[in-house]
């Protein structure tokens, strides 16, 4: 049987609306070495990219990335309704529903990816600080908790992948 290489329209539509939200893989690759380094030393930024490919080319991955991108972009265009669109807006902290939708896409990998979200998400680096940050005036509540439980995905795919190897 032929291995099916091809990417769905599903993926290339996640994947272009992440770069036209301005994350890069190598961002969110930037950000599963920040997560594992310290636990691989020999680790490359060639697996990190690796395995964020991997975690992109789930359909329950694209299928969140598509809808946070699309309740962010309703957003900025003032097309929510009140008072969802000042919650949104404001990126309000106890609004929850964000992170939960980043969850989904962590639940893929296990527990390991619960503890490396927390963490990356408290933590904002690379990427994520910019996304957090409300200069630009581009709204991202949902994009800055995708991306990083993308990284925090991939990062455990590589902790499970790498502990069946050592």
């Amino acid at each position: 049987m032929e291995k099916k290489n091809e990417m769905s329209a599903v993926e290339k539509k996640a994947r272009q609306w992440l770069q036209e939200r301005g994350v890069t893989i190598q961002d969110i690759a930037d950000l599963v070495y920040y997560l594992q380094q310290k636990y691989h030393p020999n680790l490359d930024m060639k697996e990190c990219i690796h395995n964020v490919e991997r975690v992109i080319a789930k359909r329950e991955v694209q299928n969140a990335i598509l809808t946070g991108i699309q309740l962010d972009v309703l957003t900025e265009k003032g097309l929510i309704e009140e008072p969802l669109q000042s919650i949104l807006s404001a990126d309000e902290g106890l609004y929850g529903i964000d992170e939960i939708l980043a969850l989904s896409i962590v639940n893929v990998y296990g527990s390991i990816g619960f503890t490396n979200y927390g963490y990356v998400d408290k933590q904002k680096p690379g990427i994520l600080e910019k996304l957090n940050s409300k200069s630009s005036g581009a709204c991202h509540t949902f994009l800055d908790d995708i991306v990083g439980a993308i990284a925090a995905a991939a990062s455990s795919r590589l902790a499970h992948r790498a502990a069946n190897v050592e």
